[in-house]
């Protein structure tokens, strides 16, 4: 029932009560200027909620699991590989015409409660279990999916920010860090290519955007870190910016697009992965201020990522319905104000960002 209800969404997309369910999908505005659009997706939500799935399939070309390939999700007990949940994104991507892009194969967080501590063993271990689940995770999705974000945010952070631990190395403190050292980055990698010579090996990394000390330094780390990898030959096809905006941090082109024609100039594609925003500390006054301004903000971000040569942009889920940004403690509103963060809201009305998206997907 659950897999039927995931494809049974696609192929007509009737009203969903507003004017840009009668308006060309940002998918159809995006693909004639060479950019593609997408979303982050839940295999259960689009299973429960048929208005949304409905939604994903007419707005986006692109989709990302937010859980399902992750290290938890696919392998919760050593050896024991559960791929049922991806399997209905692709599914439901497959049907609706979508691609679907791999997320994460090495992070430091969703990993399941026994790996830490099998890493910690030793590095012949570590390096074991990481060829194996890259080994077997690739066999799986060879052919359904041609890009994952192999290593997600790397990067240690420097100080300033929101950053609570900010270290002098351009490598954040890691179990795999720990266990492997510095080339763990590069080590996962090259058992990606090795597994799927065909597929987009891509970096992800988040708190690069604003027009701050801190990341600027951050910046800075990134770039070391790609240069070296690069300079050892080391097989790395793509950059991802994560895109989680925070209003409250200023914002300004130059430093940004520079950033990105850099990472362009080594050969690099540069894809905006997760976007999303966060409202300042004091809000402006009535909803439709707040829209205005969210769509302001991230319409900044996005000119300056496709001045600077971006192609992808992606956001981290359509609707204010199932945001991160409101049930997440880390980063919900401590005031009780639901952030209104995503191109549609909680009812899936659009809002001033979606018609800023199909602004600057059409121009």
């Amino acid at each position: 029932m659950r897999r039927r209800a995931v494809l049974g969404v696609a192929g007509t997309f009737p009203l969903i009560g507003s004017t840009a369910a009668r308006e060309p999908g940002l998918r159809d505005l995006a693909r004639p200027r060479g950019l593609s659009f997408g979303t982050a997706v839940r295999s259960e939500k689009l299973a429960s909620d048929p208005a949304l799935a409905e939604l994903v399939a007419r707005e986006a070309d692109q989709i990302v699991p937010e859980w399902e390939g992750k290290w938890e999700a696919l392998q919760p007990e050593r050896g024991r590989f559960d791929f049922g949940p991806l399997r209905e994104v692709l599914d439901f991507a497959r049907a609706g015409n979508q691609r679907v892009r791999g997320h994460a194969l090495v992070w430091h967080e969703a990993m399941p409660p026994w790996l830490a501590p099998a890493l910690a063993e030793g590095p012949t271990q570590a390096r074991q279990l990481l060829e194996t689940h890259i080994a077997t995770v690739l066999g799986e999705t060879r052919g359904a999916i041609r890009d994952w974000d192999v290593v997600n945010e790397p990067i240690s952070a420097p100080p300033g920010g929101d950053n609570p631990s900010p270290t002098d190395g351009d490598l954040r403190p890691t179990p795999w860090l720990s266990a492997l050292g510095p080339g763990y980055v590069e080590l996962a990698l090259r058992l990606a290519r090795q597994a799927d010579p065909t597929l987009r090996l891509t970096l992800n990394e988040f708190g690069v955007y604003a027009d701050t000390p801190w990341a600027q330094a951050k910046r800075e780390r990134l770039l070391r870190v790609v240069r070296g990898l690069l300079d050892r030959n080391c097989p790395l096809d793509a950059i991802g910016v994560q895109g989680h905006l925070q209003m409250r941090e200023p914002f300004r082109a130059e430093p940004f697009v520079e950033f990105v024609a850099a990472l362009r100039g080594l050969g690099l594609a540069v894809l905006i992965t997760e976007m999303d925003v966060r409202e300042p500390d004091v809000l402006a006054s009535g909803i439709e201020a707040r829209d205005a301004a969210v769509a302001e903000y991230a319409g900044a971000f996005l000119d300056a990522a496709r001045e600077g040569g971006a192609r992808t942009f992606l956001v981290w889920g359509l609707t204010d319905r199932d945001s991160w940004l409101r049930v997440e403690p880390g980063v919900a509103r401590g005031d009780g104000e639901a952030t209104r963060g995503h191109p549609y809201d909680a009812e899936l009305r659009p809002k001033a960002l979606r018609a800023r998206l199909a602004r600057f997907l059409s121009a």
